[in-house]
């Protein structure tokens, strides 16, 4: 049998035995894809296609705490090496949770956009849009891969650097070399492009792709791409067909009414962690940017000594993941939107816009009678604002790393980030190589031609 490359179809391989007369001959017991209505069913698991990054939780600058009782319970050796930033997060036989969640996602959207215009009955209008909704779930798929294990985007070595392995059918036997940094973007984008004007404008539920996901999406790829009158236009779509925001007010002393998923008004675009973490410790630093009146603070956030089962202590944690069992939302959203906006208006130069997009969330994070708006007396001082502020309204999220990340082209916005773990701190340098994940050592002994990241 020719090789398998069974980290990106594991799943399937388990499923059908690992053999290759099962990809041409329908097995027994296992119903092959014939209707329109077969390809929707594989866009509506949830469990499937909702799920997207996990680790980089872990590697961010405002996850962990210095804690003794917290580093004996903090044992999952995959999470201890991203948190310490090590060269090998998984040992030689170890599954990569996220890439090997990402791939599986992409083979079955692979399907889906290969197979579902030659299905058996359904209209062409019908197909045409499930197709669409298959590439916007490709598209988030990959944007995430490459902003893990690929370099920050840089139009000046974008060309040349590694991504992801870019793989557009569903081909047990495709080449796995890695493609470029720029080709996963131009994939991403074209994807997006072209899913655009098959979808409605909002979605019947929100885990399912709509335009305004396709705007949200955008904004966040340009954003990375630097492209940012590009980014903040493509917010303001996005913020056109949904600006709603959640009034923190109506859930300090009711939390058991946070909506959940599909009733959250400012979700754009469901994406959750691959797992609900119970424990999230949150670094002191971060915990400092709040003011102790900001609702975000007294809602989702918790002394460690007080929450139920906590692993530590000392310190504050997250307490959003305890109050909303969805997971831990990593999707586009109205806030995330709203300060898009605000930053590509302060790299515009325009602080009096930015300040009001910034504030304009932020009135709903306080009570009105103690709320005050944030100034700032240049551009570059209301960047810092917004950039504070994302972190306030990210927190725990995983969206500090990728900020991390890309802050690297701006001068003053990150230094050298510590982590202490167990008397050892250990540190991290704008530019370091290990701002980019290393690929787990399994795939690349089954794959050559896939190259590991430099350490």
């Amino acid at each position: 049998m020719n090789k398998i490359k069974i980290l990106v179809f594991s799943l399937l391989l388990l499923s059908m035995g690992a053999c290759r007369k099962y990809v041409e001959i329908p097995p027994s017991q296992v119903r092959a894809l014939k209707s329109t209505n077969d390809y929707q069913l594989l866009l509506n698991a949830g469990s499937t296609i909702e799920p997207g990054y996990y680790y980089p939780l872990f590697a961010a600058d405002d996850f962990g705490v210095d804690d003794a009782g917290w580093y004996g319970k903090f044992t999952i050796s995959a999470a201890i090496n991203t948190y310490t930033w090590a060269d090998k997060i998984y040992g030689s036989t170890e599954e990569d949770t996220d890439w090997a969640s990402f791939y599986k996602q992409i083979f079955t959207f692979n399907t889906v956009v290969t197979g579902v215009m030659g299905s058996a009955d359904g209209t062409d209008d019908q197909k045409k849009a499930i197709q669409a909704a298959a590439l916007v779930h490709r598209a988030y798929a990959y944007f995430t891969l490459v902003n893990i294990y690929g370099k920050q985007y840089d139009s000046a070595t974008s060309t040349t650097d590694p991504g992801v392995p870019l793989l557009l059918e569903p081909n047990l036997y495709a080449d796995l070399t890695r493609a470029s940094v720029q080709k996963v973007y131009d994939q991403v984008k074209a994807d997006l492009l072209a899913a655009l004007p098959y979808l409605p404008d909002s979605p019947t539920y929100n885990v399912n792709p709509s335009k305004m996901a396709v705007y949200a999406l955008l904004a966040r790829v340009c954003l990375n791409t630097r492209e940012f009158t590009q980014a903040e236009s493509y917010a303001n779509q996005a913020l056109t067909i949904k600006s709603t925001l959640l009034d923190l007010n109506n859930y300090v002393t009711t939390t058991t009414t946070l909506p959940l998923k599909l009733a959250n008004p400012e979700v754009m675009f469901f994406k959750r962690t691959i797992q609900n973490p119970t424990n999230i410790p949150l670094q002191p630093t971060a915990v400092g940017l709040y003011d102790p009146k900001d609702l975000r603070y007294v809602i989702f956030t918790q002394d460690g000594s007080k929450i139920t089962g906590s692993s530590f202590t000392i310190g504050r944690g997250l307490y959003t993941q305890r109050l909303i069992t969805d997971g831990v939302y990593i999707g586009p959203g109205v806030p995330e939107m709203m300060l898009i906006k605000a930053e590509c208006e302060a790299r515009a130069g325009n602080t009096a816009n930015a300040l009001l997009a910034v504030n304009t969330l932020r009135k709903k994070r306080f009570k009105p009678a103690e709320y005050t708006d944030l100034t700032a007396a240049d551009p570059n001082a209301a960047l810092h604002v917004v950039i504070d502020e994302r972190q306030r309204e990210f927190m725990g999220r995983g969206y500090r790393w990728f900020d991390q990340r890309r802050l690297t082209k701006d001068n003053g916005f990150i230094g050298t980030v510590t982590h202490l773990f167990k008397g050892v701190t250990y540190t991290l340098a704008p530019g370091d190589n290990h701002y980019v994940f290393p690929i787990a050592d399994k795939y690349i002994a089954q794959n050559p031609e896939i190259t590991q990241n430099p350490r």
